[in-house]
């Protein structure tokens, strides 16, 4: 059911996504040497006279100290996030004939495999890694808040960058001064300039040497525990952005395999399919699956079910008075219990019309193991009446256990 309010005024206006939320609070981090970095990842970025491999040569020589190179890794965060919000995170796998994909389509797809995993595996959508935040944290504002009481990435990214700036290290100020060198540099550049690919490399090299110099300057307390941090929330960092890429890319892809399971699975209604399927398929949960549908289904009965083991009993005690069980309580009463023994699947009965009570009791009893030897028949008969209630009450619990069984996904 839809919300009526507000909704024409929603219908009149544009929802304008964007990651203006993640720009606002990285813009938060950029002090001392990680704006400088910024501005140098920004300047290499839109750069339009360096080719695709001398941008991919220089990145890759200044990135030697990963951690330290915040520009380019915040940076490539917000790039992440605008493919995105445009689509194109979405891997095509034929491009020229394929639609491109849009943020509403990967906001349904999300929302379908929150759905789809648990009704396929049995668990949640995160225990996969497929949660909203698997696919889209980075817009969800992971590193920004977190639901416990721990401290967002973050917080404690700008607390150690905040730490290591107030400490006015020499090596902090010579990597700045390289940054700024080098981005001076590249925006020098014009179209028909020759020949600048060494001096392009000198100042690549330059800002290399400046982040290890400075890595070796935070080797010692209290600056060393700022840097192991740093280190950590880095990571944490590059570790989302990898994982939500990797879901991403090939949502289209995964989306329809488990699709086609469900699908798969609502042919096993149909007998000549169901048969089918086993007899084609090669991998043997399959076919397992399949043959053994009709078994399980049957199997299956909502007033079997239970919330759990601990009124497992009580389900018991409630399906036996509804179906008129125990039906025979008083032992003494030799015709009834003689009667209750036609109705128990375990007892052969071939003869017993022809048998009085007493000696249907004793024959009963000798079938169950019972002892008739030196007991009179009102003994025999409390005790094959125990045995056949408590017969009565096994089969429902056995029926309980195979119910749970086929609706427990494995």
């Amino acid at each position: 059911m839809t919300v009526n309010k507000g909704l024409s005024s929603l219908a009149n206006s544009n929802p304008n996504f964007s990651n203006q939320g993640l720009e606002n609070a990285i813009n938060e981090l950029k002090i001392g040497w990680v704006i400088k970095g910024s501005q140098l990842d920004t300047d290499i970025q839109n750069n339009t006279v360096l080719t695709t491999s001398q941008k991919n040569d220089l990145k890759d020589t200044i990135h030697n100290i990963q951690y330290l190179n915040l520009g380019r890794i915040l940076g490539d965060l917000v790039r992440h996030t605008n493919t995105i919000l445009d689509g194109t995170v979405v891997f095509l796998q034929n491009p020229d004939t394929e639609d491109t994909a849009d943020f509403l389509e990967i906001l349904q797809t999300v929302q379908s495999i929150q759905g789809l995993i648990p009704n396929l595996y049995g668990v949640t959508a995160a225990e996969k890694s497929r949660s909203v935040n698997d696919h889209l944290g980075t817009l969800n504002n992971i590193f920004s808040e977190t639901e416990d009481s721990s401290a967002p990435v973050f917080t404690t990214l700008k607390e150690s960058i905040s730490f290591i700036v107030g400490a006015n290290l020499a090596t902090e100020t010579a990597l700045e001064t390289a940054y700024d060198n080098l981005k001076n540099f590249i925006n020098s550049v014009v179209g028909d300039s020759t020949d600048f690919q060494q001096t392009l490399d000198t100042f690549a090299t330059a800002v290399a040497t400046a982040h290890t110099n400075f890595n070796n300057a935070l080797n010692a307390e209290p600056n060393l525990t700022k840097r192991t941090q740093l280190a950590t929330d880095k990571e944490k960092i590059t570790v989302q952005v990898a994982l939500e890429t990797a879901n991403l890319s090939g949502i289209r892809t995964y989306v329809q395999s488990i699709t086609d399971y469900q699908s798969y699975v609502g042919l096993a209604d149909d007998n000549d399919l169901r048969k089918l399927m086993t007899r084609i398929s090669q991998t043997p949960s399959w076919v397992t699956y399949f043959e053994n549908y009709v078994e399980n289904f049957n199997t299956i009965n909502p007033i079997y079910t239970t919330g759990s083991d601990s009124d497992k009993e009580s389900i018991i005690d409630a399906i036996l008075t509804s179906s008129g069980l125990p039906d025979v309580r008083d032992a003494l009463d030799i015709k009834s219990v003689a009667k209750k023994t036609k109705r128990d699947t375990r007892i052969d009965t071939a003869g017993f019309d022809l048998f009085t009570a007493e000696q249907i009791i004793t024959k009963a009893c000798e079938q169950l193991s019972i002892t008739t030897a030196n007991r009179n028949i009102f003994a025999q008969s409390e005790s094959l009446l125990n045995n056949m209630n408590q017969h009565d009450r096994d089969e429902i619990a056995r029926a309980l256990d195979l119910n749970e069984s086929a609706n427990t996904l494995t």
